[in-house]
């Protein structure tokens, strides 16, 4: 059986979409797996066991300059290669006009269908096209977590029941021990960068929370994604690095799969409500994420173990909070 699933965009809803991947695979062991997502986000696919094709697009930018001619041709080349199979099934896991626009591009197969939401769920963007574009529009559960929503959805299509465990299927290289004499307890990631202000966390919380870290034996490694991050990151980084040199590492900007790698190489991360704290989750590190609003029951991690935690107040959490949480989920990461 041929599978498109259609999940553009952010790249935390595309995390939280990678355990679909997974379920359909432990229904259907011979089914074969494409994915369109923005091409930003490709590179964190090419990591996701299981897929078969990862179709890049650009939609964001080809709807700001549609008019040109570079465009209409990238759009023409995205066509092709989209249309290059035909489905027995498309399911449009993001309820938009623009997923619904590439789930109608998609070509089906003799019989195949297209699949999609029929409703919007809590705190989710939805738009009605997804429903006129699909054969079969299934009505979820509106109060549900962002990963039960897609597993629900992709089950429902297919007639599978999800498998009890979530797993996100994360290819990365094995984890090395840790050799650093200053930093025996090995290497947290402060995940500090994301989207909306509000939902950062203040730098004086995140280097007290690093100095924390440090006397127990953590080096830092802050990550960024664009010029304001990296500032944030040189800064919280020349703060600690007084004490000593590398308390703090700042590393060059990278792409979502070596980022992954990074990541996974870590004895935990520690972070705000973003894309790259939901890539934590799924790699199943030791994680803290940090709420300034009280939404970690629709995009957080599952507490239940204690090895990942949100930790939720506002205007935002105390360093101590966060602190705290941190050394119940090493303690459960270390017991595991």
């Amino acid at each position: 059986m041929k599978i498109l699933l259609v999940k553009l965009s952010s790249l935390g809803d595309v995390v939280h979409t990678l355990p679909v991947v997974q379920d359909i695979l432990a229904a259907m062991p011979d089914a074969q797996i494409d994915w369109v997502v923005e091409k930003a986000f490709a590179p964190l696919l090419a990591r996701a066991s299981g897929l078969q094709r990862v179709i890049p697009c650009e939609i964001r930018r080809w709807r700001k300059s549609f008019w040109t001619t570079a465009t209409r041709q990238e759009w023409r080349a995205f066509k092709r290669d989209l249309q290059q199979e035909a489905y027995d099934a498309v399911i449009d896991l993001q309820g938009l006009t623009k997923s619904a626009l590439v789930a109608r591009l998609a070509r089906l197969a003799p019989g195949g269908k297209r699949y999609a939401l029929a409703n919007q769920t809590d705190g989710s963007g939805y738009e009605a096209p997804t429903r006129w574009v699909a054969d079969v529009a299934i009505t979820i559960e509106p109060h549900i977590h962002a990963v039960k929503r897609s597993r629900e959805l992709a089950a429902r299509a297919l007639g599978y029941a999800p498998a009890a465990a979530t797993r996100f299927g994360l290819k990365v290289p094995a984890k090395p021990t840790m050799t650093h004499d200053h930093f025996p307890a090995g290497r947290i990631a402060f995940v500090h960068g994301t989207s909306r202000a509000d939902k950062e966390w203040p730098a004086s919380h995140w280097v007290a929370l690093g100095r924390r870290l440090n006397t127990a034996g953590y080096q830092l490694l802050l990550p960024h994604g664009n010029a304001a991050e990296l500032a944030t990151s040189e800064a919280i980084a020349t703060a600690l690095n007084g004490a000593a040199a590398d308390s703090a590492l700042v590393p060059p900007a990278l792409a979502l799969d070596a980022l992954a790698g990074e990541l996974a190489q870590c004895a935990g991360v520690i972070g705000v409500d973003s894309g790259v704290s939901h890539i934590a989750v799924a790699l199943d590190l030791p994680h803290v994420q940090i709420y300034n609003f009280d939404t970690a029951w629709r995009t957080g991690p599952d507490t239940r173990g204690g090895r990942q935690l949100s930790v939720y107040a506002q205007p935002a959490p105390g360093m101590e909070d966060v602190w705290q949480a941190w050394l119940a989920c090493s303690t459960a990461g270390a017991a595991a």
